[in-house]
């Protein structure tokens, strides 16, 4: 066969395969008979009560001489390890703005970094392909440096995210440039499972992102530069649980839905979504016009514990608060005064959803507290009385006459129910 009928055939099979996503593109949208939002405007929900004087910054974290790219808050609320270009890992008192611990890392081209369960150790990963684990109680070598505790090595490709696994600090998952994640046993060395890689059902390119679901720690998520977000469990490395499209762009950022039954997705594309990991369905897309044709990437997203907000940061510095029930911006970080001038790189918030920690480009990080906290649904949250599958816990707001109990998703309806507290 010559080289122009090899090229034929190429150029005929791309247009069956470019084809057939359009016409799986079309039936998925075809079975999303509504969305979130429409439906909630149907049932005249109102928008969630929620301002500048909501989310006031309480203060600035300086230190860092390089670009901020990945932070984590401690379970116990009162501290954040950053992650920057400098080379350096930063452990902060978020109530003082204190440095407890100032890490020099073997490698400057750090991605990430992540809190143990515990607070007592940290991870870090990036260029070189490793994620290393320090321990901040062990003793400082004689120039003063953190010596690195562990060395997890086997990915072909850099670290770009990692976690560790809820409820333990002995176990890490990993997502990495060479399309693959991997969980990691710390007191071993050595790697537990690989997600993907020579499998067909992994990602086709990098690995920008993991979360791991909260309430099912098996399960956890991970996002890629293929456009996809999979779903995995851990019990079964060989082929992804579900993939799930719909990005026209890098998917940066995966984070799950306080009830382990959603997860949220931020891409290059500009828009954040949200997706039923049961049925595999886009339940909303949180897209915000501008005028330029510069369309800003989503780098990092955050759920309210309530799940009624949704936190993004975007490369031109803005960082939304959606309201996810109507997929309405109620406010954006920042536009406000003492707001971030560079690119939000990352984003996070406290365990008890008080506070809101975002990094940038400019070297710092700012720490927001929501105020008043009894009025605020960031983390207000009652015992839900939702019978069927839904959000799995109830938002209460100042401005609704009726608790919202919850999304239930049958086939391709969505459904929501009123309770009256009285």
């Amino acid at each position: 066969m010559s080289v122009a009928e090899l090229k034929e055939r190429h150029v005929a099979a791309t247009e069956t395969v470019n084809n057939l996503r359009e016409q799986l593109r079309l039936r998925r949208l075809q079975l999303l008979d509504t969305d979130v939002a429409t439906y909630a405007r149907g049932h005249q929900r109102t928008p969630v009560t929620f301002g500048p004087t909501d989310l006031v910054c309480c203060r600035t974290l300086q230190g860092h001489t390089g670009k901020v790219y990945s932070l984590d808050w401690t379970p116990e609320r009162n501290r954040i390890v950053s992650a920057s270009q400098d080379g350096r890992l930063i452990v902060w008192n978020a109530l003082t703005s204190q440095k407890t611990h100032a890490i020099k890392l073997p490698c400057a081209w750090v991605m990430t970094c992540a809190f143990s369960l515990s607070g007592q150790s940290v991870a870090c990963g990036g260029l070189d392909s490793v994620c290393s684990i320090f321990n901040l109680n062990s003793p400082t070598d004689k120039d003063g440096n953190l010596p690195v505790s562990r060395m997890l090595s086997g990915h072909k490709g850099y670290v770009s995210s990692c976690q560790y696994v809820p409820d333990e600090d002995s176990h890490l998952i990993t997502g990495s440039g060479d399309q693959t994640c991997v969980l990691w046993d710390i007191t071993t060395g050595l790697r537990t499972s690989v997600f993907g890689g020579e499998f067909q059902s992994g990602h086709t390119a990098d690995v920008l992102s993991v979360s791991i679901n909260g309430s099912n720690s098996r399960m956890f998520v991970s996002g890629s530069c293929d456009g996809t977000a999979r779903l995995w469990d851990t019990r079964v490395a060989s082929r992804a649980v579900r993939t799930f499209h719909g990005h026209e762009g890098d998917v940066n950022t995966v984070k799950f839905f306080p009830d382990g039954n959603r997860f949220g997705t931020g891409s290059d594309d500009g828009t954040c979504r949200l997706f039923d990991i049961r049925t595999g369905h886009q339940l909303q897309v949180y897209y915000q016009q501008h005028g330029d044709d510069e369309v800003p990437h989503v780098t990092s997203i955050a759920f309210s514990i309530s799940g009624r907000l949704l936190f993004a940061g975007y490369s031109n510095g803005d960082c939304y608060v959606w309201d996810t029930l109507l997929a309405e911006v109620v406010l954006n970080l920042g536009s406000l005064q003492n707001s971030h001038e560079g690119r939000i790189t990352c984003l996070g918030l406290s365990a008890d959803g008080s506070a809101l920690c975002t990094g940038s480009w400019d070297t710092n990080l700012k720490v927001s507290h929501a105020i008043p906290f009894n009025a605020m649904c960031m983390h207000e949250t009652t015992p839900s009385y939702h019978s069927g599958r839904g959000w799995g816990q109830t938002i209460c707001t100042q401005n609704l006459p009726h608790i919202i109990c919850g999304v239930a998703v049958q086939g391709t309806n969505m459904m929501y129910g009123d309770l009256n507290p009285t």
